[in-house]
């Protein structure tokens, strides 16, 4: 199911019933951009079934997808437009429109051009754990995420209250230091993938690709001051994934021996199968990366940080 994660904590909730939060889906049920309209977004079918429910709960988890659509107009063709229009209004007044003219004349160009630019669409995946007090996005970008997060917090209501998942160590430290001692944490085994970067301005980067890391070359790396940006790891030989600097999951894998051992799914399209699977697993695999991590970090409201004490108490979706 997901791919890539970026894991916020469910600072505060008081969660809606199902039914209000479908109704409140219902009303922004993703349309497709009219003509003229550079994007739309909205929440389509979890199970990508046509006017089916906009709300998925499976195993106590509650599923949500989001669609958007953009039209890209090229640069480059509006910028050859805008020249030679530009270039028109000159050779007739002798004057060049400059500042706010020429803007609203590149604004007009694009105006023109949506109705023949071709839409694209992406899908992004939303697990929210409300026992856990965690929210999924299948994200690998912080800023692609919390777009989304400012969409789904205004959608919710609730006074829901969202951060980003931190932790005690910082991952770059941590990797590092797995690197270096070339040990991985309990748990958790090191792969063949790594990039390192110099924190300064030139960033200078060193990646390895499908190679041992249990190497001098390595280490001498991290010595230098290259810090770990993303190192492949595997969990319990049952899940791989890339950890990276920001705590984001990417390319996550359930590996066979989770599959193999998984009953053929019942129904006509596996999905409740594929969310029990995947959420059953990462639902073990975090706790155990947050302690390899030393621990969440949760913030006070006043703005301190304290050390995560124990699973967060979120209400339920009832």
């Amino acid at each position: 199911m997901f791919k890539n994660a970026l894991i916020y904590r469910i600072e505060a909730w008081d969660a809606p019933a199902p039914a209000a939060i479908e109704e409140r889906l219902a009303s922004q049920r993703f349309i497709e951009c009219a003509a003229s309209q550079p994007e739309s977004a909205g929440w389509i079918e979890p199970r990508g079934k046509k006017h089916g429910a906009l709300l998925e709960q499976v195993a106590g988890q509650t599923i949500l997808r989001l669609c958007v659509e953009r039209k890209p107009v090229p640069s480059s063709v509006v910028k050859t437009l805008l020249e030679e229009r530009l270039q028109k209004i000159e050779d007739d007044t002798g004057r060049r429109p400059r500042g706010k003219q020429a803007k609203e004349l590149k604004e007009g160009i694009v105006h023109e051009l949506l109705p023949r630019a071709f839409a694209k669409r992406s899908h992004t995946l939303v697990w929210l754990d409300a026992k856990a007090g965690l929210v999924w996005v299948d994200a690998a970008s912080v800023k692609k995420a919390d777009a989304l997060v400012t969409r789904l917090v205004d959608l919710l209501g609730g006074g829901m209250r969202l951060a980003l998942l931190q932790t005690q160590t910082s991952p770059a430290a941590a990797m590092a230091e797995w690197l270096a001692t070339r040990e991985a944490p309990a748990g958790f085994s090191i792969d063949r993938d790594c990039e390192l970067k110099q924190p300064d301005s030139e960033k200078a980067t060193v990646r390895y690709a499908r190679h041992t890391l249990d190497i001098d070359e390595l280490a001498a790396h991290i010595q230098q001051g290259k810090l770990p940006t993303q190192l492949a790891m595997t969990w319990n030989g049952r899940v791989s994934f890339m950890l990276t600097e920001a705590l984001t999951l990417k390319r996550i894998k359930l590996l066979d021996v989770v599959l193999e051992g998984t009953p053929e799914p019942q129904g006509d399209d596996g999905f409740d199968a594929d969310v029990a699977l995947s959420t059953g697993e990462l639902c073990l695999l975090i706790p155990d990366l947050l302690a390899a991590l030393g621990g969440e970090l949760v913030r006070e409201t006043e703005g301190a940080a304290t050390p995560h004490a124990g699973r967060h108490a979120e209400p339920a979706l009832a």
